[in-house]
């Protein structure tokens, strides 16, 4: 290479080294710039989170423009391209300028000026001591804690409790939509019980229900019942359907599982007795026969080897086994099915703003529609903030529609989007509306009542349906008229509107001493896409880190595990991503137990290899396997035992 050729790629370097510092000055100046703007704001903030926030809003200064073409530039010339900013946003920009300014030669230093006290270091320490301030210690060789959803059941089985303690639950939630003070009393008082015996802490996390938003109720369905025997391949009864008879008089129920419990007069039962034959006519005019198996005093089991309909006024006609007719009797009554909308995309349905029972659509006899299916909604109120065209969907996303027209009575709903063979629509089912700008407060009358007991007794207060600033203004204004201990607050974020306002509830929420956030990704899946949530979480997550603020990652984890006791791949896969929050959350099932044990392995096992964003260059097994490896002397090696 010649003396000018080189020349002159010395001088290109040094332009470009220059042009990529004068760019990054000018973004740290603007950041300097916003956040001074900011003090006031900072003044509120408790002084254990007031560097927190000052990194926060750096953060969010910085990503209010496209820096992609800036780290590609930086990324060329072998310095960071700022992509593990989040915890320290400064301390970041200002090592890639004293590194470029040692390589300009330059004697001015422009990052000295002390914005930020938050270095590679403090910014990680400080979000783990809030972790730890929000969740309680980790267990030892897992630094992602694992927290578990209470089923009813927990208020009477102790072992429940002891169990998952024993498997290092280091939270446990009690969601105060389900049961009452006297079950959540005898949750926690087990609780403290297997504390006690195993020697571990565990925090108490009281989720508050929040506004509801559902579907009404239904018009009752058919009053029938179906029964029918198990067959197997070939059509042959392998096992026959029991229907269990009781005395309209004084009803009992079943002593063991029944395919239909129905009342009849109890004088003709008394007469009934093993190897008894009942005739009757079914429903659809169908002759069957039912045998009479067992006789107790609460009631009487028959067996049907046909498929059968019974409905109220069913006439059972008694034949005895020793060849006597006795008297006839009437099933007395049939509880009706539940019924349901059947809604395929083009259909319509009208939501009504009051709670009359809501009924399917009626057909003529040449299939057009005479009047369109309709439901009520349990906050008819919300109605008041939608507008035409805005999107609507049901029972967590399985039905999809766009809203037509607001009435004053009720609102016209086009269905655009379910399965391919139609969605059935029931009653209690949530209602969300992603586009629309609803006012509803997020404490509701129930939730004030409730949050004196969650004042007194629970470590975290989970606020749903954190949608602005001004309810967890709220939350912290009926903490402090309570006057008495303060649980951390926890802010869950399963809106859109509430991922949008996410920064300013987040700055809100470090007034108080201890905070975190939750992704309730089974709502927040619903108003922001499916197709977006990755994205979604991904930003949350980037935001809180920012914040020095603890995540909490929700719904849904290992959930087929947890209820049938066999995981999917995919739920695995999603499982393995909760190791970057500082604790993952599994809700109740019967395997839960199991569910547990495979989280921890999971977490233990990603914790050697990801920290946040940050991939962790542990020795490799698989590298170590390579037919490839050499030995130091440079020959070939055929050791697959790993490391």
């Amino acid at each position: 290479m010649s003396a000018e050729q080189g020349d002159s790629d010395y001088l290109s370097g040094h332009q470009e080294y220059q042009q990529v510092f004068e760019e990054l000055v000018v973004v740290r100046d603007r950041l300097v710039a916003e956040v001074v703007c900011s003090q006031p704001l900072l003044d509120q903030i408790h002084v254990q989170h007031r560097e927190s926030a000052r990194n926060l809003l750096y953060y969010l200064a910085l990503r209010r423009r496209d820096l992609r073409p800036l780290q590609i530039r930086l990324a060329a010339l072998g310095l960071s391209s700022l992509g593990r900013a989040e915890s320290h946003v400064m301390a970041t920009i200002d090592a890639v300028l004293e590194m470029l300014q040692r390589l300009l030669d330059k004697t001015t230093d422009v990052t000295d000026s002390g914005e930020s006290s938050i270095d590679f270091n403090t910014g990680e320490r400080l979000l783990a001591a809030h972790a730890e301030s929000l969740l309680g210690p980790a267990a030892p060789g897992r630094g992602v804690r694992i927290m578990v959803t209470m089923p009813s059941e927990a208020a009477d089985d102790y072992e429940l409790i002891y169990h998952l303690l024993q498997q290092d639950m280091e939270c446990m939630r009690i969601n105060c939509a389900h049961d009452d003070v006297e079950a959540w009393s005898r949750m926690i008082a087990h609780l403290r019980r297997a504390e006690h015996a195993l020697g571990k802490r565990c925090r108490v996390v009281m989720d508050l229900g929040g506004p509801k938003l559902r579907t009404g109720p239904l018009e009752p369905g058919a009053a029938v019942v179906k029964v029918r025997p198990r067959r197997d391949e070939y059509g042959r009864v392998i096992a026959p359907a029991r229907i269990w008879l009781y005395p309209a008089e004084q009803p009992a129920a079943s002593p063991a599982p029944a395919d239909a419990c129905l009342p009849v007069e109890a004088a003709w039962l008394k007469r009934l007795e093993v190897g008894d034959k009942i005739r009757l006519i079914d429903a659809r005019h169908s002759r069957r026969s039912l045998r009479v198996v067992d006789c107790l005093d609460q009631g009487c089991w028959l067996e049907a080897n046909k498929t059968t309909y019974l409905v109220p006024g069913t006439t059972l006609r008694l034949r005895s086994h020793k060849g006597k007719k006795l008297r006839a009797t009437e099933i007395v009554a049939v509880s009706p099915r539940e019924n349901c909308l059947l809604l395929h995309p083009g259909d319509q349905l009208i939501v009504t703003r009051d709670q009359t029972p809501g009924r399917p659509e009626v057909r003529d006899s040449a299939g057009q529609v005479l009047t369109p299916a309709r439901i009520g909604c349990s906050i008819p109120s919300v109605f008041n903030d939608v507008q035409s065209g805005e999107s609507i969907w049901f029972d967590d996303g399985k039905i999809g529609g766009v809203v037509e027209k607001v009435a004053s009575d009720q609102v016209q709903v086009r269905i655009t989007q379910t399965r391919l063979q139609g969605a059935k629509l029931r009653a209690d089912k949530g209602i969300n509306l992603p586009e629309s700008q609803l006012r509803l407060p997020a404490l509701t009358q129930q939730d004030l009542e409730d949050l004196s007991f969650v004042a007194q007794h629970a470590d975290v207060v989970e606020l749903s349906f954190a949608n602005r600033a001004s309810d967890i203004e709220q939350l912290q204004s009926e903490l402090q008229r309570l006057d008495g201990r303060q649980p951390a607050i926890v802010l869950k974020i399963e809106t859109r509107l509430g991922f949008e306002n996410l920064p300013d509830m987040l700055l809100t929420a470090m007034r108080s001493p201890c905070c975190g956030v939750m992704i309730a990704r089974g709502d927040l899946a619903v108003e922001c896409g499916f197709e977006r949530m990755a994205e979604v979480q991904e930003e949350i997550l980037w935001i809180c880190e920012a914040a020095h603020v603890p995540v909490i990652w929700a719904t849904q984890v290992l959930e087929t595990l947890a209820k049938e006791g066999m995981p999917s791949r995919a739920e695995i896969t999603d499982a393995a991503m909760g190791h970057r929050a500082e604790c993952v959350m599994l809700n109740k099932g019967p395997h839960v137990l199991h569910a547990v044990k495979t989280l921890d392995d999971i977490l233990r096992r990603m914790q050697a290899h990801q920290t946040k964003k940050r991939s962790m260059l542990r020795e490799l097994r698989l590298a170590t396997h390579s037919s490839g490896k050499q030995d130091q002397d440079g020959h070939q090696s055929n050791d697959v035992n790993g490391s």
